[in-house]
């Protein structure tokens, strides 16, 4: 069963101004000016975004011929001279792919997904792929978070060489006394596995709230020791605990371990979506040439 997915147009100022028609009344893009656009000032790394979405489209169970069109550009040299240098023709399902690859630290990327997102049809992925896709993106997070706690605690004085200690200390709070090496004997998760690796989806997000809160936490006080700031993770790691208890939660230390995330990951690879594109946007940039009838 195919499930119909449309987003919202966006702001269209911006892209709207390098929009181009071509002589077969075909509306894109070009790379080199969507490059501007995207904040990014190197074509070789733009490039390498564009090689992603190709991959993504191919994936989709589209002709990437059909939305990546190779071109030239003249282009003005310091000595007022032109030359030739390789650009791209972009359909708008291109630049949706390029947006959907961008890196997400360049502000007018969010601004891109809208603008160019197309009505689609994509192929409902099984509950398994959907609980998959969750999970990892969560196990992303904690990651994030993690490395934020771990900077706010740099920030607040907590030496390099205790952050196991720190971190241990939030665990403890969470699982009731229990460190990271204490939980994984409990679970009979392996000594080589990392700890997050093997959480489960309701374990992840109890330890992404804790990181969050922690890292919002020592932001806010005036912490003038490491003690203090262990004290602050562990208390947090606390108030967690005894929210879950409170709704009737199953306490972490007794949530079973998951598989390995890697195994989730190869499942998600396996399963990525086809997306049918509507007619009217499936042929990309190519137009279908008709026959002549005089010729019959």
């Amino acid at each position: 069963m195919d499930q119909l997915t449309t987003i919202g147009s966006g702001d269209r100022g911006l892209f709207d101004k390098i929009r181009r028609i071509n002589s077969n009344g075909v509306e894109y893009w070009t790379a080199r000016d969507l490059m501007e656009c995207l904040e990014y000032s190197e074509w070789r790394n733009f490039t390498h975004v564009i090689e992603k979405a190709k991959a993504s489209c191919q994936k989709s169970g589209n002709e990437p011929q059909y939305h990546f069109v190779d071109d030239n550009k003249l282009i003005a040299t310091a000595n007022g001279a032109k030359r030739k240098v390789r650009d791209i023709h972009l359909s708008r399902f291109a630049c949706f792919l390029i947006a959907q690859n961008g890196s997400p630290t360049h502000r007018a990327i969010a601004e891109a997904q809208k603008y160019f997102a197309i009505q689609t049809r994509r192929q409902e992925l099984s509950d398994i792929a959907v609980a998959d896709q969750e999970r990892i993106e969560l196990r992303d997070q904690c990651t994030r978070e993690f490395k934020d706690l771990s900077g706010a605690a740099r920030q607040v004085g907590v030496n390099d060489r205790n952050f196991g200690l720190f971190h241990d200390a939030g665990y403890k709070g969470l699982y009731d006394g229990l460190g990271c090496e204490d939980i994984k004997a409990k679970k009979g998760i392996p000594a080589k596995d990392g700890l997050m690796d093997r959480m489960g989806t309701t374990e992840l997000a109890a330890n992404s709230f804790r990181l969050t809160q922690a890292r919002e936490k020592l932001q806010g006080s005036s912490v003038t020791s490491e003690q203090q700031a262990f004290r602050i993770n562990r208390d947090v790691g606390q108030e967690v605990r005894a929210a879950i208890k409170r709704i009737g939660g199953t306490m972490p230390e007794n949530l079973p371990p998951a598989e390995h995330i890697k195994e989730a990951k190869k499942r998600i690879k396996k399963a990525v979506p086809k997306i049918q594109l509507d007619d009217s946007e499936a042929k990309g940039l190519v137009v279908e040439q008709k026959s002549d009838l005089s010729d019959l």
